[in-house]
């Protein structure tokens, strides 16, 4: 076996032994809605019951005729004039740029009949064309139907044209009278840009371009400055690294402006050079919930911690053991280690210095200009504003009202500047506080060129006409300079003939169609400088307190650009599996400390205590509280990006912690919390899917083990195959068959592969299957009540490093959770499993098994068996029964309780026709009364085999791909055709870690897993 630990969902079910037992019997929490579903009005107070109705309609093909009466008819009208490169029921794909001020990707833009509908990695774009969860989920955002929709002028709709005349009379006002004009915008690294400000600048000499960001990554581009002797970040690449050591940085999500996940999973390949990760930090984050080894400390003791590890590595020595340990194997690996640190500047100072020391390969000398905030500038602009020196103010798509700790002061100082222009996709603060507003298009509307970083220049275009009256501030700031109705307003042209100096010999057309492209742009960084001193003495000034805050960004908000997108707002937080919320975490000990209670229900739902929050004297109130396995005694952490007012119907959710942020320390000291002895509703995905108590369902195996132990060796084999014992002796679990195998060989066979070893728990998977399939969003009650209606989930499994027999517990007959307690005693013991667990992220779908067991008791054949392995679903069949998901043993069905489009009750994308035009004219929109669950992409597959058919040729390895499989930046996801003898899929196959989750059963899947191993000596 891979290992013995005892692995568990959630602290829940340490604390009861019978919970899985429970969770079962909660699985379908509720009967059928049979009168909605009858539709009839009047039968709406009658008490059918489901076998009632069952029983009339005898399970014929009533019940069928019944669900099919159920799709709405649509009436299309056809192309009087067709567009010449528009074939209905083909995509057409566009290269372009993802860019919305705090994210970055290059991308494919999949659009159908002129609707994008659909983002993809672009392949061109090596790193920085892979896309996270944010960046999948902002073609919804293109739909948001509580966007600014017309030009303002004093609160009422007008005309860009009196917009335009108000604004040149407010720019010729202030040129004259000296006043100052102020373009305030989020980081915005786009050479033309710049160039065509310094054309405004030109006319209206008092002009001034100010960056401001939400999050602005302040303390790293001041390190950058202090140590590079440049404001740009350091661009770092993992492959060549054998050792990362990690203080805070949460460098798979936000840190350093940009993703090492993909780097990172290809230098973690198990074998002998396979790099090993140390993690100290407070909060349990993404990072350090993929750590090899973790130490938990509250953020002093991260910083002390820090300060003697550098100690140690230059030469001073320290005597702490846990610095020693960490300093020990910097020095043992020298170059092939890299630091990473984040928290304020004197930690990111220190990592680059300690880096410099060890000569660390992974610093790539490549500067990354995504980030432009300078806060010395920024106060500069704030005592302009103060100072009635602003004649008109102009700001991009910022929101300094809600995202500043001086927010309200800011509000207050803009009646002293005469002209306030916001250009907006929101009715935000700064909307409400402007004279006029123009609303912002979105990128996928617009033009544009970006420079993320050295030798890199990447184009946006349109992938769809505006869809409203917006305009990017580009297309403005030139009718502003020129004058309106002049001929050099056009910004495509502008453009184009911009980008010339930057793209060498390439022409315009061919760099639209790369998307990124090469740059003349050279900038390089080179250790120049650094104040150890200093930051030595700057850490030591956090003065450590009872409880600490660390602020940070979650993978689904970020620094909530994107809060008013359903998919984000419900997509689960990858470590507490929680949607549609941001709350305090707490360590376990300290929850029980300060009597903070987070406890199931009877029907298995989370409730959580309320607290109000104050740190050095600003107050957040009504803060929920949630208990968070792995938290560092003596800290707390709290999520940016939620609680925007006014900027749509979903984005007012969860508290804005932005009052308690400086733009530059993400830790802070004096927290005080007081309970309210309020309880807060959270909405959990983790504790309502059960494996029914089977113990061995995400495998890890230590690496030593796993290169000197063979993984089939009778005795320590750690990936044995499973065998039964029958009458004629062992053998192999997938000889054993009680039907007869379908017949493989013909066609494609696709199977699916997840490297345990690979997946981060990102999620960028998920919202590229909801994308894809038009999976719907139900909304923070329906997940509350374990109706989420995702195809793929990733499960977050916590692992205790202590070991236990398990056999023995089963022959004594005791269900696995039942030995939890018996292993670790007391919630107090020092080796409780939640101190500091171990965790390991598993995507589970559909796993399409060969002898699937919802296939034998569907009782209208609804589901079956196809011969390239998938199991399909026949929609207008199913009468929603709901058998195969009671017979399901892996829990990946759903059963749509109700028609999520068009209704009310489900005010989301769907319920607006602006919504819906990001869905997949590919895939049905399902109606209530009928399961669904993933299909292997099988719109997609089939695609690619009829487009190989009308070439005439054969599909080549890697062009069959799923939305996960594309999605997937880590390269952890692998779909392919099994009888294709040279594809990655059979070599992935072939694997020694390759196992089957609950082989024992006997179902046969075509999705096969490996095995995790972990880089570290077991103690």
């Amino acid at each position: 076996m891979a290992s013995n630990k005892i692995q568990f969902r959630s602290i829940h079910e340490l604390k009861d032994p019978a919970l899985n037992n429970k969770l079962a019997q909660k699985e379908f929490q509720e009967e059928i809605p049979v009168e909605d579903f009858l539709g009839d009005a009047e039968k709406n107070g009658s008490s059918t019951s489901r076998r009632d109705f069952l029983k009339l309609l005898g399970f014929s093909t009533a019940a069928v005729t019944l669900a099919a009466c159920e799709a709405p008819v649509i009436k299309t009208i056809p192309y009087v004039v067709k567009p010449h490169d528009i074939i209905p029921g083909i995509p057409n794909y566009y290269a372009s740029t993802y860019f919305d001020g705090f994210d970055f990707a290059s991308v494919l833009v999949k659009t159908r009949e002129g609707r994008p509908i659909k983002i993809e990695p672009n392949p061109a774009g090596g790193d920085l064309g892979k896309t996270n969860a944010r960046a999948q989920a902002s073609v919804l955002s293109l739909y948001d139907n509580d966007k600014v929709k017309q030009p303002k002028l004093d609160g009422k709709d007008e005309t860009f044209d009196k917009v335009d005349s108000f604004v040149i009379k407010g720019l010729e006002e202030a040129k004259a009278s000296g006043k100052k004009i102020v373009v305030l915008s989020h980081s915005f690294a786009s050479p033309t840009f710049k160039k065509l400000f310094a054309e405004f600048k030109a006319k209206y000499p008092t002009a001034e371009l100010v960056t401001y960001d939400a999050f602005p990554y302040s303390a790293q581009l001041d390190a950058a400055q202090e140590v590079f002797g440049q404001r740009a970040l350091p661009v770092y690449d993992l492959k060549g690294s054998e050792l990362v050591v990690s203080f805070q940085a949460d460098f798979l999500g936000d840190y350093n402006a940009s993703s090492l996940e993909t780097s990172y999973a290809a230098a973690r390949k198990p074998g002998p050079n396979m790099l090993r990760h140390i993690q100290v930090e407070s909060n349990m984050s993404l990072t350090g919930a993929n750590a090899d080894s973790r130490y938990r400390l509250k953020p002093s003791a991260v910083n002390k911690t820090l300060v003697e590890v550098y100690n140690a590595i230059v030469g001073g020595g320290t005597s702490d053991k846990t610095a020693t340990e960490i300093a020990n194997e910097l020095k043992a690996k020298g170059s092939k280690a890299v630091v990473f640190a984040d928290g304020s500047k004197g930690a990111q100072v220190l990592a680059h210095l300690i880096n410099q020391k060890l000569g660390s390969v992974a610093f790539t000398g490549k500067a990354n200009f995504l980030k432009e905030f300078d806060g010395a500038r920024y106060q500069e602009f704030l005592g302009w504003v103060n100072g009635g020196q602003v004649g008109v103010l102009i700001t991009n798509n910022v929101d300094p009202i809600y995202s500043h700790p001086k927010g309200e002061d800011f509000k207050k100082s803009l009646s002293k500047v005469p002209y306030v222009i916001a250009v907006a996709d929101k009715k935000n603060e700064m909307y409400k506080a402007a004279k006029a507003v123009i609303p912002v298009a979105n990128w996928l509307e617009s033009w544009g060129d970006i420079e993320p970083q050295t030798g890199v220049y990447s184009l946006m275009q349109p992938t769809i006409q505006k869809i409203y009256k917006s305009r990017q501030i580009e297309e403005s700031l030139l009718v502003w300079k020129n004058g309106k109705n002049n001929a050099a307003n056009n910004y495509y042209d502008y453009l184009k003939a911009s980008s010339a100096s930057l793209l060498g010999g390439t022409s315009f057309n061919k760099a639209l169609y790369n998307g990124i492209n090469a740059s003349t742009n050279a900038t390089s960084l080179a250790y120049a400088g650094g104040n150890a001193a200093q930051a030595v003495a700057e850490l030591g000034n956090f003065k450590p307190s009872e409880l600490e805050l660390v602020l940070y960004t979650k993978t689904s908000m970020g620094d909530g650009t994107q809060a008013n997108n359903p998919w984000l707002q419900e997509l689960p937080d990858p470590i507490t599996r929680m949607s549609w919320d941001n709350y305090l975490t707490i360590s376990p000990k300290d929850a029980e400390k300060f009597a903070i209670d987070n406890d199931l229900n009877a029907r298995m739902q989370l409730d959580g205590s309320i607290v109000n929050l104050t740190v050095n004297g600003v107050k957040i109130e009504n803060v929920p509280v949630f208990v968070q396995p792995g938290q560092a005694e003596g800290s707390v952490g709290l999520a940016l990006g939620y609680g925007k007012k006014n900027s749509g119907a979903t984005a007012d959710t969860g508290v804005n912690a932005y009052p308690l942020f400086d733009g530059s320390n993400l830790v802070l000291s004096g927290v005080k919390i007081e309970k309210t002895g309020e309880d807060h509703e959270f909405a959990g995905i983790q504790l309502q899917n059960t494996l029914m108590g089977r113990y061995e369902i995400a495998k890890e195996v230590p690496l030593a083990e796993f290169i000197n132990v063979a993984f089939d060796d009778e005795h320590k084999g750690w990936n044995k195959p499973l065998e039964y014992h029958t009458i004629s002796g062992a053998l192999p679990a997938r000889k054993i068959d009680l039907w007869d195998a379908f017949d493989d060989t013909d066609g494609p066979h696709f199977n699916l592969s997840i490297d345990l070893n690979s997946c981060t728990g990102c999620g960028a998977c998920i919202i590229a299957c909801q994308a894809e399939n038009n999976v719907p969003v139900v909304g923070k009650e329906e997940v509350r009540m374990s109706r989420d209606m995702y195809w793929l989930r990733i499960d977050r499994y916590y692992s205790s490093r202590q070991k236990v027999e398990v056999y023995e517990g089963l022959k004594e007959g005791m269900a696995v959770p039942e030995l939890y307690g018996t292993a670790f005693g007391d919630g107090g013991a020092l080796n409780h499993p939640a101190d500091n667990p171990d965790v390991i992220f598993q995507p589970v779908m559909c796993q399409h098994c060969n002898h699937a067991p919802c296939e034998t008791v569907c009782p209208v054949a609804a589901t079956s068996h196809g011969k390239q392995g998938q199991n399909h679903m026949a929609y207008n069949r199913c009468i929603g029964t709901r058998y195969c998901a009671n017979n399901c043993p892996y829990k990946v069905r759903r059963f749509n309780w109700f028609t999520y489009n068009l209704n009310d009750k489900f005010d989301f994308n769907m319920n607006n026709d602006l919504g819906r035009m990001v869905l997949n004219p590919d895939v049905v929109v399902r109606t209530r009364g009928v399961m669904e669950k993933c299909s292997m992409c099988i719109q997609m597959t089939q695609n690619t085999i009829l487009e190989a058919k009308k070439e005439g040729r054969r599909v080549k390895d890697g062009e069959f791909q799923t939305a996960c499989s594309k999605a997937c930046s880590t390269g952890a996801m692998t779909f392919g055709d099994m009888n294709d003898k040279d594809s990655s899929i059979r070599e992935q196959y072939a694997s020694n870690r390759r196992y089957y989750l609950l082989e024992e059963i006997g179902t046969k899947p075509n999705v096969f897993y490996h095995t995790k191993v972990r880089n570290r000596v077991e103690k």
